[in-house]
């Protein structure tokens, strides 16, 4: 133990004695006057260490989208589907590339909460269309229900009775649909028949357009798996060739399972009891679309909605889901239906689910094969009533559709 203090000892006198040899070299370097004073030490640069990167690996565009936040990735989507400059396809040989400065504004003709629907013509192909503008600020509800919209109608242009689609551009942001004009709504037609006209639509008028909008409704659960869930008068279509067509698909639902799951799609007043009653939580299937499409059938057959009007949503729910379903008389309002039809509007209104119809039995009842098998002028029919709309000062379109 002795012997290691003695070599710490000596060890702190080395120290000492070199730190003290030290101090005075320093000083009698700086006192003399012949010495030349050291140039001070610049610090030395700091330079990077020439590091490998890591190599990083592209995501592509499907990727990229995984990442993304549901409002995010469907303007992503919509934005690779359509540019500046779009496809305009007139029919399966005519396809035009055009810009929105190949359109030629006439005037608005429709208007909701995504936008507005102008009425614009191609100026090469001298094409008259309809163009929905959709705003880019729409909210991300919106943004999905005008996405399925453009989906469902690009797909669907093999079915006679659903509005074609030509084409869509992207321009500033918004989004351009072009689709096929026609010339007026069922809501605005048989509302001048009735309250202007004074008149009733012929049975065999009312059968046409059953049958267009039964093929349109089936044809979307069939090929592409969808119901429409807002069948409504307005929602179906006319023009003076004498078509009939369904449009307006931006809430349309996909089947899963046959069961759509959400509830709060549609117009309220032309929904079936399942989709209102809070306590049906299993969902809903075509039938919901065959109670519309009875409603809207018997509004358009008598010339007035089929319920009181409701003050409150308590009221609906009271009168769809507890109260009787309305009934079809032969002797309505001063029209006289055949047993035929008012058997058809009936089934569509059970009010039971299970025991209402699909598309396949309704494609069978006779009214629908009766109404196929007639030789009727529709087109005849529906121009006489747009040009007494014309001669009126009536416009065939309203500004505020819903």
């Amino acid at each position: 133990m002795s012997e290691r203090r003695r070599q710490l000892k000596l060890s702190f006198q080395t120290q000492s004695n070199n730190l003290s040899f030290a101090n005075s070299t320093n000083s009698s370097l700086s006192n003399s006057t012949g010495a030349t004073a050291c140039p001070p030490i610049s610090s030395r640069p700091s330079l990077p260490l020439p590091l490998p990167k890591l190599p990083v690996r592209p995501r592509n565009m499907l990727q990229q989208q995984e990442f993304l936040p549901d409002k995010a990735r469907d303007k992503l989507r919509m934005c690779q589907s359509m540019q500046t400059t779009g496809k305009l396809q007139l029919s399966t040989d005519v396809v035009y590339d055009f810009t929105s400065e190949d359109l030629q504004d006439l005037g608005e003709i429709g208007r909701g909460g995504f936008g507005t629907v102008n009425k614009m013509i191609h100026r090469i192909s001298n094409t008259v269309m309809a163009v929905k503008r959709i705003r880019s600020t729409v909210d991300e509800r919106e943004q999905k229900q005008l996405l399925m919209d453009l989906e469902v109608v690009m797909k669907s242009n093999e079915c006679p009775c659903i509005v074609q689609f030509y084409g869509a551009l992207f321009k500033e942001g918004d989004c351009w649909i072009c689709m096929e004009l026609m010339d007026t709504s069922l809501d605005k037609f048989y509302k001048f028949i009735y309250e202007r006209l004074n008149e009733r639509i012929p049975e065999c008028i009312l059968g046409k357009i059953t049958v267009a909008t039964v093929k349109a409704l089936n044809y979307l659960k069939e090929k592409l798996r969808i119901i429409h869930r807002d069948v409504k008068p307005s929602n179906i279509l006319l023009d003076r060739r004498g078509n009939i067509k369904l449009c307006d698909f931006g809430i349309s639902g996909q089947l899963v399972d046959s069961i759509a799951r959400t509830r709060d799609a549609g117009c309220r007043p032309y929904m079936a009891p399942e989709r209102i009653d809070p306590q049906r939580a299993r969902g809903y299937d075509v039938r919901s679309d065959v109670w519309s499409l009875g409603i809207t059938l018997m509004e358009v057959a008598t010339g007035y909605f089929p319920y009181p009007k409701w003050n409150s949503v308590f009221e609906q729910l009271y009168q769809v889901v507890q109260g009787d379903p309305p009934r079809l008389s032969p002797n309505e309002n001063g029209n006289h239906f055949t047993m035929d039809f008012v058997n058809f509007v009936n089934t569509c209104l059970i009010k039971e689910e299970t025991q209402r119809p699909k598309y396949n039995k309704l494609l069978e009842h006779p009214f629908i094969r009766q109404a196929e098998e007639a030789t009727i002028d529709v087109a005849a029919y529906i121009s006489g009533v747009l040009d007494n709309m014309a001669n009126n000062g009536v416009t065939p379109f309203t500004t505020n559709q819903p």
